[in-house]
């Protein structure tokens, strides 16, 4: 289901792979599949949408880093190369292996959100068409990037993990020349993120400021505590980074949310978009037995004997709910009872006159 296709009250949660791949299709085929899985919530016997959508990353390394960057020595304990630039080429997809990534997606029934980090990026355009193109945090002052993306009137979901609102208002005003069909995420780039720097009170400011445009969250805090509390501050879509063990070498294994973690976050957020409801005050029709039984009614606090009329002095309250309540008591007060009224007893309306 799309984004603007989404029920009112269905968070659309997209598991970020990006490159926890660790260059192999097959690897994120499996994430795929682990995404796909439904979510049981076994106390209620549900059985709940799992993610969207799926999200990977497609660099253009020859518009990546400087040459002296990308040739420094890169000794540590996730390199997949002996240099930054040999480590980034080893992780990345080339365009026809994001078709098919992108297509297991499909047959899956996930939608796929694509990150283009570069002009050169969009080559993959000419293989398939993803549902979503995400903006990422570092690019969002590349106006140059936007705009070619912009133009391609594929819908946009934007990062702000590096932005204020000069930045944002800048590649709105750019992206919204070719369309209007953009989303925001409220994001920090800090990974990962310290829960004292997170500012979830940004997810309000952008639904107060930006109120054209889908409000969501992209999280890179450890554990799911943080996106579900998004999700119940109003934020429409949630972004997280998922892998089948987070153990696995790459600097995002860490960070990411692993088969247990996925199936917590999402069972979570679909269980709290059931319970937010409407805004208004109501008795719900699943409270009607425990109203019955626990609520009070007004009952004898004497034997009253046939004939008797009833004062307040005669009256207290007692359960079961089912008789008259308090602010009914002149009902009562004042009537002749029809019959002997043991102590204790609620006063039903066939027992007065």
């Amino acid at each position: 289901m799309k984004l603007n296709e989404t029920q009112n009250n269905e968070t659309y949660i997209i598991g970020e792979i990006g490159q926890n791949h660790n260059g192999s299709v097959d690897l994120a085929k499996l994430i795929v599949d682990l995404v796909a899985i439904p979510i049981i919530e076994t106390d209620f016997s549900l059985t709940l949408k799992g993610m969207n959508a799926v999200k990977l990353t497609k660099r253009d390394l020859n518009e990546e880093l400087t040459q002296s960057q990308m040739n420094r020595p890169y000794d540590s304990p996730h390199s997949f190369g002996k240099t930054y630039g040999e480590h980034r080429a080893f992780l990345e997809l080339n365009d026809e292996q994001h078709f098919e990534v992108y297509k297991h997606a499909k047959a899956k029934g996930l939608d796929f959100v694509e990150t283009l980090c570069s002009k050169g990026c969009l080559s993959l355009l000419k293989l398939f068409t993803p549902d979503y193109l995400k903006v990422a945090s570092r690019d969002l002052t590349n106006l140059p990037l936007l705009e070619v993306m912009a133009e391609t009137k594929i819908p946009m979901i934007l990062s702000t993990g590096m932005a204020g609102k000069k930045e944002l208002d800048d590649a709105l005003e750019m992206i919204t020349k070719y369309h209007q069909n953009v989303s925001i995420l409220h994001c920090v780039s800090q990974y990962p993120t310290e829960p004292k720097n997170t500012n979830l009170n940004s997810i309000k400011y952008l639904q107060s400021n930006y109120s054209n445009y889908k409000i969501g969250y992209s999280d890179h805090t450890i554990g799911i505590a943080t996106p579900v509390a998004a999700v119940a501050m109003g934020a429409k879509i949630i972004e997280k980074h998922i892998t089948l063990d987070r153990r696995m070498k790459g600097t995002d294994q860490a960070g990411s949310l692993g088969p247990d973690g996925i199936n917590r976050m999402v069972r979570d957020i679909r269980v709290l978009d059931m319970a937010m409801g409407k805004e208004e005050l109501f008795i719900d029709p699943s409270v009607s037995i425990a109203k019955e039984k626990l609520e009070r009614s007004i009952a004898s606090k004497r034997p009253i004997k046939k004939g008797e009329i009833i004062t307040e002095n005669d009256l207290h309250l007692l359960s079961p709910g089912d008789g008259f309540k308090w602010v009914q008591k002149n009902s009562v007060i004042g009537k002749a009872a029809l019959t002997d009224i043991p102590k204790d007893e609620i006063i039903y309306s066939g027992m007065i006159s």
